[in-house]
């Protein structure tokens, strides 16, 4: 009797748990499926990833004009840069002026980009990926770009900033950090060594496991990791010196260092062009030097909306895996530096 009840339950369990498995998974795949429609669309056999949303001209107004009306094109580096849900990437970047020159903008519409940044930066080949994607547009379309910072621009988001003709800020932006994070590197040897474990490494090739945290580093092995960030650090003073004339290599290196500097301030060592102005000023400015004299034209931002990729993340996973994830939480720069990743980022601890 007991083993009839007992089986009973269990059977039930199963088919209750089987039955909420399966409700979640036909959830999701509907929420892709409506996603994928609403925030994805065809133009002949392009697919497009990005919805178009009107934001506020110079005077503070959305209007919906004619498919023939010119565009600013806004594009925001917020957040982490690389780091992806939540922040921004090189191939969301180039998604967004690929499809800027494809349906409903085809004709040249694309009249200018400007650059909406509060970042501390992120991962160097996002950095420096999106950077020339900004670059090449600029020469390919022959548009100008200005940059308008609002809030922080740094390390990252100082590299990227550099693709813009012009900089602007408001008075309370910081603005810099030339400088460059290599991942961290920890040593567990002598606990190793305390609590009696012994490890093993099999490796091939001179150095392929320099930095082992499982046994005493040698002399000088660090080597290799100290020429590639030498190598960045030196790529970005290259970068900022050239785009900057204003701040000379020697002032760069031996004082302003990896330093982040108010608008005023940054205004001053050439950072920036103008410090003290607002989002509207800034606009007003770009319409001029693109010879846009009314109120005719539309500031755009594309952006994928498809918030099913949050619903799919890793956070969001354990509602339909039942996986309860048990972590030691690091800041975010601490995500990166354990994931092998040079970083052109700034995170005071």
């Amino acid at each position: 009797m007991r083993d009839s009840i007992l089986y009973s339950a269990i059977r039930a369990l199963v088919v209750a748990f089987c039955v909420v498995i399966g409700l979640g998974l036909g959830f999701v795949f509907i929420s892709v499926f409506i996603s994928t429609l609403s925030s994805s669309g065809t133009e002949g056999n392009l697919t497009t990833f990005n919805t178009e949303e009107i934001l506020p001209n110079a005077e503070g107004e959305r209007k919906a004009l004619t498919s023939q009306s010119p565009v600013i094109l806004q594009i925001d580096i917020n957040g982490e840069i690389g780091m992806g849900v939540g922040g921004v990437d090189e191939k969301s970047i180039r998604q967004q002026l690929m499809e800027s020159r494809e349906g409903s903008f085809k004709g040249n519409r694309v009249k200018a980009l400007l650059l909406y940044i509060d970042t501390p930066g992120g991962t160097v080949n996002d950095s420096d990926g999106i950077f020339r994607a900004l670059q090449e547009y600029k020469k390919k379309y022959q548009v100008p770009i200005y940059a308008y910072v609002d809030g922080l621009c740094a390390s990252g988001g100082m590299y990227i900033a550099l693709a813009a003709d012009k900089i602007f800020a408001n008075d309370i932006s910081l603005i810099g950090s030339v400088g460059v994070l290599s991942p961290p590197f920890m040593n567990f040897s002598k606990l190793l060594d305390k609590i009696g474990i012994d490890t093993l490494t099999i490796s091939a090739g001179k150095d392929k496991d320099a930095l082992n945290p499982f046994r005493p580093w040698k002399p000088s092995e660090e080597e290799n990791h100290r020429q590639i960030v030498d190598y960045y650090y030196n790529h970005f003073v290259e970068i900022v010196t050239t785009h900057r004339p204003n701040i000379s290599k020697d002032k760069l290196v031996k004082d302003y260092g990896a330093h982040v500097f108010p608008a005023p301030q940054a205004k001053e060592y050439g950072f920036i062009d103008f410090n003290s102005v607002t989002l509207a000023e800034t606009l007003k400015e770009l319409l001029k030097e693109i010879g846009i004299t009314t109120n005719d034209y539309q500031v755009i931002r594309l952006e994928n909306k498809g918030w099913w990729k949050t619903l799919l993340s890793s956070q969001a996973s354990s509602l339909f895996t039942g996986k309860i994830q048990h972590q030691i939480s690091f800041t975010p720069e601490g995500d990166l530096l354990l994931g092998n990743e040079f970083l052109y980022l700034y995170r005071p601890q």
